[in-house]
């Protein structure tokens, strides 16, 4: 088996056909498909059960999330290599077969391709999913992530967007969080800092659609998970003795993410984004990092997580802006 595809499904009965089709229509036919089925409600068991094919296997769960979806399916996977697929997302007609021969040649622990937007009928590209921020001489070659230093937070944390050895995966124990949104960040951090090997693909192997209720197109109660997903990935880079190596980069990360959060989020979603933050920030005073935080943080930053602390709520920090 050359690919394992993980492909998780919460209520997708509007795309789920789509994303299960370009799986099957792939040029590289040895391969397996794990669609999970987290709780649907919908018609999307239907449309699962409607295909007829050896190769997909169907994981029929309670609803759990999709950190705990990805890593009900990694556990049984049994391809050379893993990709994920968004179940409003579709992949292009050789993807699997281009993915797996680079990463393959190459044998490397992690691959990386490009990803071209959908959106009402127009294609779109940019530079996050056209891999832009890696300089020419990255193309054509393996290199070791921490050559990518200077830009590591600029790139895509998007899992989909990734092929994965699967004995790198279990050699370093990797997993999703469970139970949050955005549970990709932490996920890409953790190994893609532990391979050894990476290479980029500059070709467009996979269509992300939008559309309203996809998780990053709706700035909604979804982004209360921005906190916690910053702190899981702080403790990543304390553990694996990242942390110094990254340090500034690291808490500009981590602070930004929240800090826009909160800039874009739906209003009645406001307060509890707020409280989330000056709770973390409350612990991040009285921890030894504090002074860290001090040192690396631009005035922006040091404002925000300064007026944090000060207001007891949101409301008094939006008087604070003026």
């Amino acid at each position: 088996m050359k690919v394992s595809v993980i492909l998780p499904v919460f209520n997708g009965e509007k795309f789920i056909a789509k994303a299960i089709e370009s799986v099957l229509s792939q040029s590289l036919s040895d391969f397996e498909l794990i669609v999970v089925n987290d709780g649907s409600t919908d018609a999307t068991s239907d449309i699962i059960n409607g295909f007829s094919d050896s190769r997909i296997k169907v994981i029929n769960q309670s609803n759990q999330g999709p950190g705990a979806s990805r890593n009900n399916a990694l556990k049984v996977v049994s391809g050379e290599y893993v990709m994920f697929l968004d179940s409003d997302d579709w992949y292009c007609p050789d993807a699997l077969r281009i993915a797996y021969n680079q990463a393959n040649e190459n044998d490397t622990d992690i691959s990386i391709f490009q990803i071209i937007k959908y959106y009402q009928g127009k294609y779109s590209k940019n530079d996050w999913f056209s891999l832009s921020n890696f300089p020419k001489e990255f193309e054509n070659r393996v290199f070791n992530p921490h050559e990518c230093r200077d830009f590591l937070f600029d790139i895509s944390v998007s899992v989909p967007q990734k092929i994965f050895k699967r004995e790198f995966l279990a050699e370093i124990n990797a997993g999703f969080p469970e139970g949050i949104y955005f549970e990709d960040m932490p996920f890409f951090f953790y190994t893609f800092l532990n391979a050894k090997r990476v290479s980029i693909i500059k070709e467009y192997l996979y269509v992300r659609r939008k559309h309203h209720g996809s998780i990053t197109e709706s700035v909604d109660s979804k982004f209360l998970d921005t906190v916690r997903a910053g702190q899981i990935l702080m403790d990543i880079f304390i553990e694996n003795e990242w942390y110094d190596m990254y340090l500034f980069d690291l808490i500009a990360f981590k602070i930004n993410g929240p800090r826009y959060a909160l800039m874009g989020i739906e209003e009645k979603c406001k307060e509890k984004l707020f409280i989330l933050i000056k709770k973390d920030y409350e612990s991040i005073k009285s921890s030894e990092y504090y002074h860290d935080y001090m040192d690396n943080m631009g005035p922006k930053k040091k404002k925000f997580f300064s007026d944090v602390l000060k207001a007891s709520d949101f409301q008094e920090y939006k008087k604070l802006l003026n």
